[in-house]
């Protein structure tokens, strides 16, 4: 098993943790944790772009000039999509661009993210982190104090307003819970900060 050193806010150790193999120690599978990256951001979309037709835009209801006899083209109507202001031809129309994977594979995706960050040394775990009040300050401290810079996702055991709103204002940092982590927020941030706690929730739900 992987074994992690644990510190507080001040980024001095306090302890280790064996972190679950099954987990935090599998051989990452890229092209699953691609797969699910992609469902993700296309799951995002809203999907409500929309062209208007040759049938759906005004006027053209009478035909420009006659047939035959004119030396010019012929055309039916002046809102066909070559002309201006005319219809657009195969645009896009609303639609849901949703679809699921299979449970297994976003499974597979999330510990292969975990055992990146693992890895890549990126993973750190936090004894607790307890903010008085709404205070930015803190959370910034506590980042330079763990070495932190870039992005960063900051996991909880659970809801804390305080930790939550107190990132909101620190640029490419983000709070998250254990039950709402996607593959994406994790390769996303350089840094994976967990409070110790959040670790035996994800261990207790995923080993």
């Amino acid at each position: 098993m992987p074994k992690v050193s644990v510190v507080n806010m001040a980024g001095a150790q306090v302890g280790e943790i064996e972190l679950n193999d099954s987990i935090f120690g599998i051989e990452p599978n890229q092209y699953v944790m691609h797969a699910v990256v992609v469902n993700y951001l296309a799951n995002q979309r809203q999907g409500t772009q929309s062209t208007k037709t040759r049938s759906e835009v005004s006027g053209g209801g009478k035909k420009p000039w006659r047939q035959k006899g004119t030396g010019r083209a012929r055309q039916g109507s002046t809102r066909a999509p070559q002309w201006r202001h005319g219809g657009i031809a195969l645009g896009p129309k609303p639609r849901d661009y949703r679809y699921t994977l299979n449970k297994k594979v976003r499974r597979l995706a999330l510990k292969s993210a975990f055992s990146t960050k693992v890895q890549d040394n990126n993973l750190i775990v936090v004894d607790n982190i307890d903010v008085e009040g709404f205070k930015t300050k803190t959370i910034v401290e506590m980042l330079k104090s763990l070495g932190v810079e870039g992005k960063a996702l900051i996991v909880l055991a659970g809801k804390n307003d305080n930790v939550y709103y107190s990132t909101r204002n620190i640029p490419g940092v983000e709070a998250t819970l254990t039950n709402t982590l996607n593959v994406y927020d994790i390769l996303n941030h350089d840094k994976f900060i967990i409070v110790k706690d959040a670790v035996a929730k994800l261990e207790e739900v995923y080993a």
